[in-house]
């Protein structure tokens, strides 16, 4: 499969710390499942974070569609195609969950070449997350730890991306809530959207993605296919608890 992103000999740092990443090498195919797993303090959201140019200094090079990442800025990763929703949602509580999907395809650009029309984006995530649409007036800080997590899925979908970024969408989320998050990926992903997923419901993660990695300490220490690692005695004693 052709490469969508292609990292290579990834190092991070924040200004005041020692590196949090160590030479990490991953790479998600066009329309690929990936996911990352490891434990909280593994480097998971400083990776994503060094994809979408939001937080840590680099060194090495990462590759969206044969363009280097590293000398763009972080404003303009998203007309690329990159969507990246972060751990903790960040909905803007005062306005409304129409709002807040609106500025999700102002992120991409009104004229992006290709695109499907906002409009057409807007309905597209109706009919993933229907209780949006009941709620589409409703200020995105009146609504539900689950409705805010669909909320911000769906702000990033607005984007029309090629490559959706997830950090953590299940945390905090009740059982049930989580079970539908688990459908809509699964939903997104027919759809032709790429995913790269950070989670640490390790179960879920790798019942959905194809593909895996391990980060442990900052560093890739386990890759494979997705139905392989779930069955592999590291993991599964690791983060399985089995």
């Amino acid at each position: 499969m052709t490469a969508l992103l292609e990292i290579s000999g990834l190092s991070a740092r924040y200004a005041t710390g020692a590196p949090v990443l160590h030479d990490v090498a991953l790479s998600v195919a066009q329309g690929e499942f990936v996911t990352v797993i490891g434990a909280n303090t593994a480097g998971k959201s400083t990776l994503l974070r060094a994809i979408s140019g939001v937080g840590p200094r680099v060194e090495g090079s990462i590759v969206f569609e044969g363009t280097e990442l590293t000398g763009i800025a972080p404003h303009a990763r998203p007309r690329l195609g990159i969507a990246h929703v972060p751990e903790g949602r960040h909905v803007f509580p005062e306005m409304s969950v129409e709002e807040n999907l609106a500025i999700g395809a102002h992120a991409r650009g009104a004229h992006a070449s290709g695109k499907a029309a906002a409009p057409e984006r807007l309905e597209m995530v109706y009919g993933l997350f229907p209780r949006l649409k009941e709620r589409r007036r409703q200020f995105g800080g009146t609504l539900s730890g689950g409705e805010q997590q669909m909320l911000a899925l769906g702000r990033g979908l607005m984007l029309d991306p090629r490559l959706l970024i997830l950090d953590e969408p299940s945390l905090g989320l009740a059982p049930m809530v989580v079970e539908e998050m688990h459908d809509r990926l699964v939903d997104i992903h027919r759809n032709g959207v790429a995913i790269l997923l950070v989670e640490q419901n390790v179960s879920l993660a790798l019942s959905v993605a194809s593909r895996g990695y391990v980060l442990q300490s900052g560093q890739i220490v386990l890759s494979g296919e997705a139905g392989g690692l779930l069955q592999d005695d590291r993991v599964r004693e690791a983060y399985l608890g089995i």
